[in-house]
């Protein structure tokens, strides 16, 4: 019998399907979405970056500011000081040249370089106080019992009322001009005269008062007192002009 040969044949092996296995698998980790927690941060540290980015470029752009500001001239500064100058040669002529030069300061410093304009102010001024006191006599009637007392302050009223107007004409005179220029000497003239009338009408108010021996005398003279310096500032300056225009290099025509 004839022996039977059995040829065994060993199954190979593919050595490289392992690799692959694992390379697939390494792949398809990697491909795998990633977590929520890992994105929020991804997305923080960008955020924070981008934030960091602008504020740097902010930054920058002020100090570039700060230094081109400080290498040019602070204009306003010195209009502002310039204006001051010329408001302190107006109001060195007033009784009182410091208190002048606050008051005229708080008013309207800007660009004022101009004599005519700054005695504008000192007009606008007292204007403004004589108006803010002009209903200080029918204030007194109503508080009055002494019938002679409330005749004279009745006739202040009136006095009153005729300082506000006077002063009001000197003010819209001063809306105009010729050549650029607003006073002459005729103007000035007049100007003087409106003053000076609402100086009297607040004269004879008090003298009026007094006459009638009113108990109300002192308030009105005490109330009266500051509008009346204004208005003698009006005058100080309108009869000193022709030496503060010089100051400035102008002249009255």
């Amino acid at each position: 019998m004839e022996e039977e040969s059995h040829i065994l044949v060993k199954p190979k092996v593919n050595s490289s399907s392992d690799d692959d296995i694992e390379e697939s698998t390494s792949t398809s980790t990697s491909l795998q979405p990633q977590s929520p927690t890992r994105r929020r941060t991804t997305a923080v540290i960008i955020t924070l970056t981008i934030l960091f980015v602008i504020i740097g470029a902010i930054l920058a752009a002020g100090a570039y500011d700060t230094r081109a500001n400080s290498s040019q001239p602070d204009d306003t500064r010195l209009s502002s000081i310039k204006a001051t100058r010329s408001i302190k040669a107006v109001c060195a002529v007033t009784h009182d040249p410091p208190t002048c030069v606050t008051d005229l300061t708080t008013l309207d410093s800007t660009n004022l370089y101009d004599p005519e304009l700054i005695f504008n102010l000192t007009l606008s001024r007292a204007l403004t106080e004589l108006v803010r006191i002009s209903s200080l006599p029918k204030t007194l009637i109503s508080k009055s019992t002494d019938l002679r007392a409330g005749s004279a302050l009745r006739d202040c009223v009136s006095l009153f009322d005729d300082a506000v107007s006077q002063l009001s004409q000197a003010i819209e005179a001063m809306k105009s001009g010729e050549d650029g220029r607003i006073l002459n000497e005729e103007k000035v003239g007049d100007l003087k005269t409106w003053i000076s009338s609402a100086m009297s009408d607040q004269e004879t108010c008090t003298d009026g008062l007094e006459e009638m021996g009113s108990s109300d005398l002192e308030e009105v003279k005490m109330k009266v007192k500051l509008s009346s310096e204004f208005m003698s500032d009006c005058l100080a300056v309108l009869d000193n002009l022709e030496k503060i225009l010089k100051v400035f290099g102008l002249k009255l025509h």
